[in-house]
């Protein structure tokens, strides 16, 4: 996880206050990167469109190969330049996606709660990112997505649980603990077509990356 050192304190003679406005400015900027993965069609685009842009689209659309976009906020004194990266899911983009991967500081994994295949493959997704991050863990958030389908369609038994879900993001933190580099995963459920859940898990996730020691 990306350590942000606050920038020391000290009196500056009067010839020197320009050269100190000047530093502090540009340490007052960062800029960091976050990637958003998950199997195909399981809403990862509209989950985005709908946090940064308040939209949704019903229609479905393919990602091809990797759709970037950029949020900033303040952090304490920091102005925070998050870029997020949604990779295509599919199979084929595989080799393209490898390329998005390094210098990432968080990922966000999503699936579709009424198709269980895509919460199994979270691990796979893990992996991916390891394998080209240098094999740096980074901290994740896990996002059930579709719960609005779960809920209006109780009868739909295959669908995933959100206790499932809290379990995957504890067997995620208990296997980085045993490997000695532990990171904090988060969970949530969430609903990108209504807008449930998502402004304050997807914030409160990016605000958590940025740490001022």
């Amino acid at each position: 996880m990306l350590t942000v050192k606050e920038k020391k304190q000290y009196m500056a003679p009067p010839s020197m206050n320009r050269t100190r406005k000047l530093i502090s400015n540009r340490m007052d900027k960062i800029t960091m990167k976050v990637v958003f993965v998950g199997d195909q069609a399981v809403g990862k685009t509209s989950l985005r469109n709908r946090y940064l842009n308040r939209t949704y689209d019903n229609k479905y659309k393919i990602t091809i190969g990797a759709e970037f976009s950029v949020k900033r906020f303040l952090k304490e004194s920091l102005t925070v330049c998050m870029q997020i990266w949604d990779l295509a899911g599919q199979a084929q983009f595989k080799p393209v996606r490898a390329l998005y991967y390094s210098g990432t500081v968080g990922a966000v994994i999503v699936y579709d709660v009424t198709r269980r295949d895509s919460f199994e493959n979270i691990p796979q997704w893990v992996e991916e990112i390891l394998r080209h991050n240098q094999g740096k863990p980074v901290p994740l958030l896990i996002v059930a997505n579709k719960i609005d389908l779960r809920d209006a369609n109780p009868h739909l038994d295959h669908c995933v649980t959100k206790e499932e879900g809290e379990q995957m993001a504890r067997r995620l933190e208990h296997y980085f603990r045993e490997q000695g580099t532990p990171v904090v995963v988060q969970f949530c459920e969430v609903s990108a077509k209504l807008g449930a859940g998502v402004d304050d898990a997807i914030e409160r996730f990016l605000k958590s990356l940025v740490i001022e020691a």
